[in-house]
């Protein structure tokens, strides 16, 4: 045990014999687990960030939603003519009673348009829902409160505004309680939204989001009807939709995706023309868990070869003092010392600057990621895992490429070493 000591201290003394190389060989090795850290913390964060969205939308959530089916050509320059496509009432009974295992089901119809408060206007989507809309939605009203099964039932004129609604219009006034105008119809404010972003799947738009003004599906379906009409560059055009989005969530996780298939079959017979689609987005969830995985490995990788390069450092250091050390190594050799003597002292100098590159670089690593979130709230997860991987991976970089130097200083023979000058 003494010997393995007075071994140490020989080691840590001849390292600190040359500050200025052993710092520059600690600088690599740091360089590599600082970049390791930081880089999968990016990932992590990112990750985090895509999956976040995605549950908000809803893991266990099915969303079908109205598509307008290709265009007919036709003659002339102004037109008038009625496109009727998209889901129906009778769809969202036939899901209710086909599907048992749905415990939500929210209707949605949209109606885009400008939204009045005295003299300030802002564009804003009208979204008749029903009360349990915030069961499958996954958001939450900040003040106020959200629409009620009587409001529906009496087609009560009482709306629920978006964030970036109350802050185009109420900039330095309370909303609710307040009245806003859409067309010629006055509503209620009876809650704000907190915010949340817009809700979209794969890039389609879905319902909801923070322009959004809710209001009971009974009132939408009462004031505005069925038929929409789009006016642009000299022709009209008459939609008639009446529901542009039915949300189902289902009972469990594993319950989604036989719902998914269950339901495009459905609506395949009763809609050959195919103004639907179909969006799961636990299908994305399981798509960004994996791409989390392989850009994890990716980033993993491009990290890991600053600690090789770091590596190749410490062999190249160690290679050369082996070289300006040989008459040490002859006289320590004459004296008794044994091979593995002097393997235990070189690869004590590896692990020792490998491992205070590995400290420092974890603590520029942990410190790092949280300064800058700070600075920019961008999210980024320093994880135990990565600060553990690659604090091991510097220590076994610095006993992998010590080795070598360290076993051709052992096995130098000792005549020949006392002749080096």
């Amino acid at each position: 045990m003494h010997r393995i000591l007075r071994t140490v201290r020989l080691g840590l003394g001849n390292l600190l014999l040359h500050p200025l190389r052993s710092t520059l060989t600690i600088l690599g090795i740091f360089c590599g687990v600082a970049s390791v850290i930081v880089m999968l913390a990016f990932g992590e964060g990112t990750s985090f960030t895509a999956q976040q969205r995605i549950r908000a939308l809803g893991s266990t959530n099915v969303i079908v939603r109205s598509q307008k089916p290709p265009d007919n050509p036709r003659a002339g320059g102004t037109r008038s003519f009625v496109v009727e496509y998209g889901l129906t009432y009778l769809d969202a009974d036939r899901i209710r009673e086909s599907f048992p295992n749905a415990r939500v089901l929210v209707p949605i119809r949209e109606i885009l348009d400008d939204v009045w408060f005295e003299d300030r206007r802002t564009k804003g989507v009208v979204v008749g829902t029903v009360p349990w809309f915030l069961e499958v939605a996954n958001q939450r009203v900040a003040r106020g409160r959200f629409l009620t099964p009587i409001e529906m039932e009496r087609h009560v004129n009482s709306c629920v505004i978006g964030p970036r609604v109350a802050a185009d219009l109420f900039p330095y006034q309370d909303p609710l309680g307040r009245t806003v105008k859409v067309k010629s119809l006055f509503f209620r404010v009876v809650g704000v939204m907190e915010e949340g972003g817009d809700r979209e799947i794969e890039g389609v738009k879905i319902a909801g989001g923070e322009s959004a003004v809710y209001i009971p599906v009974t009132t939408a379906r009462s004031w505005f009807g069925e038929t929409l009409v789009k006016i642009s560059s000299g022709s009209r055009e008459m939609e008639k939709v009446e529901l542009h989005e039915i949300d189902v969530q289902v009972a469990s996780v594993e319950d989604v995706l036989p719902t998914k298939k269950a339901i495009e079959e459905m609506l395949r017979r009763t809609h050959p023309r195919g103004d639907w689609l179909v969006k799961a987005p636990l299908n994305l969830l399981r798509a960004a868990e994996q791409t989390k995985k392989e850009f994890n490995r990716l980033l993993g990788s491009v990290a890991a070869v600053s600690l090789l390069v770091g590596g190749i450092g410490i062999m190249n250091i160690m290679l050369a003092s082996v070289t300006e050390r040989t008459r040490e190594i002859g006289i320590r050799r004459a004296l008794g010392a044994r091979r593995r003597d002097i393997t235990l002292q070189f690869l004590v100098e590896c692990v020792v600057l490998s491992a205070t590159g590995g400290v420092l670089g974890m603590l520029v690593g942990i410190g790092g990621p949280l300064i800058y979130e700070a600075l920019t709230k961008t999210i980024l997860i320093v994880t135990p895992g990565s600060v553990g991987m690659a604090f091991s991976i510097s220590v076994l970089v610095g006993i992998a490429f010590g080795v070598y130097p360290a076993q051709r200083a052992a096995r130098m023979d000792p005549i020949e070493a006392l002749r080096h000058e």
